[in-house]
């Protein structure tokens, strides 16, 4: 019921925005009767002045008028009619019937009539006559006409005797007449905004009901019609496309219901104008509504072709694609909308068109991270659910938006980058790795003999072949060097896993094996080690030889009284 109901109150609401403009009768010819005066042209529009408006004016009395007519002052309105003497005591009656007559045919512009005492003196008409409307009578037109007069309270205007004469004619045409005669006087009032009467407003809800229930069964029965009709086609893309637009069908079917129910509520002519705008707009937005719907359908279409399937960059593509083409149709749709309702579209094109200057100053970040956005989904770097290292961190990438991607660290925090900056950034995506590496130095005792390493890398690459994730063209086992605290093994290999979960599994495994040929080897892991050597500054140091030049025996002469071997002896 939302889908069909909610849009129709939707235009309404907006055409009761538009209520407030004010518009004038189109201008149509009469031949005024003998006892009228004849215009020799119909008035011509003038612009509204902006002048007082005169107690005694045309405007003024039919203001008055209007406004005891809508508290339903009738005795007080009947003043403002020229009645014969002979038909005073109906005096509210016919006021009653005319303000009907008025209400259904005769959209009042106040600003379009004269403010003057005198009237409006260039309309062509003579002194002391006014125009202020006409009546439809089959294919013509019947003038309304204001004449002055005047009585104990003053010089007014009243609509003519000639126009009192046609208030039973015109009365007696209304489609509504048979239950404004039944009516309490209470539901013949105008109801809020002042367009349709209290009666009409408690008929729009059940008017609205039926509209949407008959819309529900045709919809659904054209739905049927068409789904059997193509249910006999190979292609499918018919279907889906009924399917999308069947809330559209049902809400033009309800709307159709709607607009020939309007006839029947006999409304003013003001109302009557408001609805049929309400109406056209509605049009319009089944066929923006229908084309909004059918871009999914067109989508899924391309999404399903041979280039988009076997592209990433292109789905991406395509989905933001689809994102812009339909804020596109809502935008123009609802610039016809408002179009349909008589708003000054135009203005407000032109003021879009002054504006994108400022738009583009303004909002110079957001087309950036648009075309970023764009620049992503092109180039394809990561996709939803990667893991991704982006400048300084590590994450998930958990949504790619229009202006921005957020990413899951490690750290379950949620960390945004705009497009327009990510798309400058270096990115690295782990998921698209097609395998895996293990890079490791293993450090064995230096006690290790030549046996004992021989046996230890031939183990070690028996344990990496043996393994079934192993990438068997690149494996690197090899005797690097003679480390500060151990022999160095340099391992390098490559596991053919798509998680890192399954990685860290396999690299478990192959750690574990290495630890078991280390010990059938019969040597051991080595671990960091370090030689000190301790020097103690207060241990007394032998004093240096002065030598013969400080006037005493050289350190190697022996001690005075005994000679090295091979001296001779010397006399004293």
């Amino acid at each position: 019921m939302r889908r069909t109901l909610v849009p129709l109150l939707l235009l309404l609401g907006v055409g009761f925005g538009a209520a407030a403009r004010a518009q004038a009768p189109a201008p149509a010819t009469d031949e005024p009767a003998s006892a009228e005066p004849s215009p020799a042209a119909p008035a011509e529009d003038a612009e509204p002045q902006e002048s007082e408006v005169a107690p005694d004016s045309p405007r003024a009395s039919l203001e008055a008028y209007l406004l005891e007519g809508r508290a339903g002052e009738w005795a007080k309105a009947a003043r403002y009619l020229a009645l014969p003497e002979e038909r005073r005591s109906e005096g509210p009656v016919l006021a009653e019937h005319l303000k009907a007559v008025l209400d259904k045919y005769v959209w009042f512009d106040l600003e379009r009539i004269s403010p003057e005492s005198g009237g409006d003196r260039k309309d062509g008409l003579s002194a002391g006559v006014e125009k202020v409307g006409e009546i439809p009578v089959g294919s013509r037109t019947q003038p309304v006409y204001m004449v002055r007069r005047s009585d104990d309270a003053g010089p007014y205007w009243a609509f003519s005797p000639n126009t009192v004469r046609r208030i039973d004619g015109w009365y007696d045409q209304l489609g509504d007449r048979w239950i404004r005669d039944r009516l309490p006087e209470a539901l013949l009032l105008p109801g809020p905004f002042g367009i349709v009467l209290r009666w009409q407003w408690l008929a729009l809800p059940l008017l609205l009901l039926g509209a949407w229930a008959l819309g529900r069964l045709l919809g659904g029965v054209t739905s049927a019609v068409l789904g059997r009709l193509l249910a006999r086609t190979e292609n499918t893309w018919d279907d889906r496309l009924l399917r999308r637009i069947g809330p559209p069908l049902t809400f033009a079917w309800g709307l159709a219901a709607f607009s020939v129910g309007l006839s029947s509520l006999s409304l003013t002519a003001r109302a009557e104008d408001l609805f049929r705008e309400a109406v056209h707009a509605g049009v319009i937005v089944v066929v923006f509504w229908a084309l909004w719907r059918s871009v999914d359908v067109l989508v899924d279409i391309l999404l399903g072709s041979p280039w988009a399937a076997v592209s990433p960059s292109a789905r991406n593509l395509l989905q933001i694609g689809s994102n812009i083409s339909k804020g596109v149709v809502a935008g123009v749709g609802a610039l016809a909308v408002l179009s349909a309702f008589g708003y000054p579209v135009t203005t407000l094109l032109a003021g879009l068109g002054i504006g994108g200057l400022a738009f583009a100053f303004g909002a110079q970040k957001t087309v950036e991270n648009l075309f970023g956005s764009i620049s992503l989904a092109v180039d394809q770097p990561f996709r939803v659910g990667d893991f991704v290292k982006v400048e300084d961190f590590v994450g998930t990438v958990e949504e790619i938006g229009i202006r921005s991607t957020r990413f899951r660290t490690l750290d379950r925090t949620v960390i945004s980058i705009p497009n327009g900056i990510l798309s400058n950034q270096r990115l690295e995506t782990f998921a698209a790795r097609d395998r895996m590496r293990l890079a490791t130095i293993i450090g064995v005792e230096y006690s290790t003999t030549h046996e004992q390493m021989q046996q230890v890398l031939e183990g070690f690459e028996r344990v990496l072949r043996e393994h079934p994730k192993i990438w068997p063209d690149a494996m690197v086992v090899k005797f690097k060097e003679f480390g500060a605290s151990s022999l160095d093994i340099e391992i390098m290999a490559w596991f053919q896993v798509p998680t890192w979960g399954d990685f860290q599994l396999c690299r478990q495994e192959v750690l574990l094996g290495f630890m078991k040929v280390v010990e059938e080897a019969g040597t051991g892991f080595a671990f960091p080690t370090r030689t000190l050597h301790v020097f103690n500054e207060d241990r007394p140091q032998p004093r240096e030889d002065p030598g013969p030049a400080a006037g005493r025996p050289p350190s190697d002469a022996p001690p005075p009284g005994t000679s090295r071997p091979g001296d001779l002896p010397t006399a004293d």
